[in-house]
């Protein structure tokens, strides 16, 4: 079997410098990373729960809490009936669309330059490999055994 280990670790380290791109910018823009991640999710345009972007975005419950609570004090968005009684989704308000696109446009205009390159020297298939190497990872680390430790 062939070991791609030099190939995984390419992939890790372009993935850290691809979130390090976000963080930078974020700090760049004055504005806290997680805020940037939540106003990114819910840029979709469709209503989302705060477990719901926890699960996606890899933010811990209290940071997405307490940056619910910052953006909808700020007017940016608000808490309405979601699927679930017991739960309220979260969406963007006017204003908050407003705030979201002007935060979102250079990173939207980078991201498009950076796929148009990609693509263009790889395919769209990239996109499809990329995604599909995440997923294989992903259950490969959920069901993967751990050994003992050594002290």
């Amino acid at each position: 079997m062939k070991h791609y280990l030099k190939e995984i670790r390419r992939i890790m380290l372009a993935s850290v410098r691809m979130d390090g791109a976000y963080y930078f910018f974020s700090k760049r823009m004055g504005i806290k990373e997680n805020i940037l991640n939540l106003l990114y999710a819910l840029d979709d345009g469709k209503p989302h729960s705060q477990q719901q972007i926890c699960q996606d975005w890899l933010i811990p419950k209290t940071t997405v809490n307490t940056n619910v609570k910052e953006l909808a004090a700020a007017g940016y968005l608000s808490l309405v009936p979601g699927r679930d009684r017991r739960r309220k989704d979260l969406i963007l308000t006017e204003k908050g669309m407003a705030y979201t696109a002007e935060i979102l446009k250079d990173i939207y205009a980078a991201e498009q330059t950076a796929i148009e390159k990609t693509i263009e020297k790889y395919s769209p298939e990239f996109v499809e490999a990329l995604d599909y190497f995440s997923d294989c990872i992903c259950r490969e680390l959920q069901t993967q055994k751990i050994s003992d430790k050594k002290e």
